[in-house]
């Protein structure tokens, strides 16, 4: 019989767990204090979301509590909910039943294995949507960094920068600049303790012993958290919108949120997550959290990381990062009460510039134009506009320009079809004496058609899958007209996985629009020297057969 627990396993989580929640303690008092709701939701959130989406989830590693994106839409319905009823005290039930609607959501998404679907998100609107996520962070934190209170919207912001410059607190500044310059500088010296932490500590001690007039968290509640179930009812029947509305973005966010994670954790134990039970995990966790007054939260990457760096092994990693929130919330409450807001600003920011993909950016002048102009506007409506429909219009957009783009192959007399299945593939007549040669050291994959963001999934999967025997992957792309963004990116992705492999990555017959992107983003030649390239299949078998020979 299977033992429930290994405890030989112990000595790591406690250790992964311990860093994980250290690293998560600064972050939730931030998030807390920029979703409107104040740094102890920030931290009841962080502690059941914490504790329960390990104890539920199907991602042994995973730490989980509140992030960038999803407080980013927590602030966004705070702030609509207070407009709607006056103030947070009238607003609190509107808030909690919409987080708590978010949670049971995610639950229903595991039980239809909706997770199957969140793949299907093409890589520019994922992308401009966190890229404008990061923007907000950033924006919205510019008046705290200098001692003021920060207006709700980032056109808000914009509008009143004047007043920042006018009477904007120095000494505030100063603090927040000097957690910047620790969050950035400390590692240069030492990685074993998290920086985060080494900047709350130093710049809020700075604060204290200097005396400086600035803005600080004020109280938190001791003790136990209350449950909030009597504050949520009853609900005004013109916020049922509000809440739907929401609830359903922060359960499509988290999860996205949340099984990117479980992918790096996966990459990283050479495990494989469970992603439906991942998603009931994360829904019973943001359920717990709205029980007890919490923002929601998802898979937190960076804690996920040091966790499992730090030795954790199993769930139990994650349930003990948030029991460590927990014992800082009942012992250390009064203490976290003095820290200042420009050094949770000063926290922010970076984490901020974290989530923006600069990759996906640099990139804008030479991938297809279409997914140019999607990931642009996806982060323009997201930063300025509404985060809601930013996805929305991201995801129709891409899809009709998929759609025209298609439409105008197929005019052209090309054959429009998905990537091959990568199981049971049989090879064409020109492969079959190299075929039976060398079938147990080299595997030729055929891709068909169109690589977009609809099929790349299936091609990453298929990779996965090589055997361990295997010398060389030939990919023929003799029938690829045309490469997006998501379909490039996965292959670099592919590639890049295989060499860590030493096996050795062949593209034979590239047709112009994906050599051109290929060699664009420099995956050609950093990644596949021109040695690799051929234009004729047969003369990538000459060049294999000295190679294996």
């Amino acid at each position: 019989m299977k033992r429930l627990y290994d405890f030989k396993n112990f000595k790591g989580d406690l250790t992964g767990g311990l860093v994980a929640g250290v690293i998560a303690l600064p972050l939730a008092l931030a998030f807390g204090v920029q979703s409107g709701m104040g740094a102890a939701a920030g931290l009841y959130g962080a502690i059941a979301v914490g504790i329960f989406a390990a104890l539920f989830g199907g991602t042994e590693t995973q730490a989980s509590g509140p992030t960038g994106p999803m407080t980013v839409v927590s602030a966004a319905l705070v702030a609509g909910a207070i407009q709607m009823n006056g103030s947070l005290d009238n607003a609190i039930g509107v808030i909690l039943v919409t987080f708590l609607l978010g949670g049971l959501i995610q639950i229903i998404f595991g039980l239809l294995n909706i997770a199957g679907y969140v793949k299907y998100f093409p890589y520019p609107v994922v992308s401009g949507f966190m890229s404008g996520v990061g923007l907000i962070i950033i924006i919205l934190q510019l008046f705290p960094l200098v001692g003021l209170s920060s207006p709700k919207s980032t056109v808000a912001v914009i509008q009143d920068l004047p007043r920042m410059f006018t009477e904007a607190n120095l000494y505030a500044l100063a603090l927040g600049g000097l957690t910047v310059g620790v969050y950035y500088l400390f590692p240069k010296i030492t990685k074993a303790i998290p920086s985060a932490l080494v900047a709350l500590l130093v710049a809020s001690l700075a604060a204290y012993f200097l005396k400086w007039d600035v803005p600080v968290i004020g109280e938190i509640p001791s003790g136990l958290p209350a449950l909030q179930i009597g504050t949520m009812w009853p609900i005004d029947a013109d916020a049922y919108g509000i809440i739907v509305e929401y609830a359903f973005v922060l359960a499509v966010l988290g999860s996205i949120d949340s099984l990117l994670t479980s992918v790096i954790a996966d990459n990283m134990t050479k495990t494989k997550h469970n992603s439906n039970r991942e998603l009931i995990g994360q829904g019973i966790g943001n359920m717990l959290a709205a029980i007890i007054g919490g923002i929601p939260g998802a898979g937190a990457t960076k804690g996920t990381v040091v966790n499992i760096n730090a030795g954790g092994k199993t769930r139990l990693s994650g349930a003990l990062h948030g029991l460590f929130l927990l014992a800082v919330l009942l012992g250390l409450g009064t203490l976290a009460a003095h820290i200042p807001l420009a050094v949770l600003a000063g926290l922010l920011i970076p984490v901020g510039f974290k989530i923006i993909d600069f990759k996906g950016l640099k990139h804008l002048k030479v991938v297809p134009r279409a997914d140019a102009i999607v990931l642009i506007i996806v982060l323009l409506i997201t930063t300025f506009g509404s985060l809601i429909n930013a996805v929305g219009i991201g995801v129709a957009l891409a899809a009709l320009l998929f759609m025209k783009k298609s439409s105008d192959l197929a005019v052209k007399g090309l054959d429009v079809g998905p990537v091959s299945d990568f199981d049971g593939e049989k090879p064409w007549q020109d492969e079959l004496e190299f075929y039976e040669t060398y079938k147990d050291k080299v595997i030729i994959k055929h891709l068909y058609g169109p690589f977009f963001f609809g099929f790349t999934s299936y091609f990453k999967d298929g990779i996965k899958n090589l055997g361990s025997d295997i010398k060389a992957l030939i990919i023929r792309m003799d029938r690829v007209p045309f490469i997006d963004q998501s379909g490039v990116y996965a292959l670099e992705e592919a590639i890049f996985d295989l060499r860590a492999q030493n096996i050795e990555v062949i593209l034979t017959g590239l047709q112009e629009q994906p050599f051109d992107q290929l060699t664009e983003i420099d995956i050609i030649p950093d990644l596949v020297p021109e040695e690799d390239i051929f234009e004729k299949v047969d003369r990538a078998f000459d060049y294999l057969k000295q190679q294996l020979e």
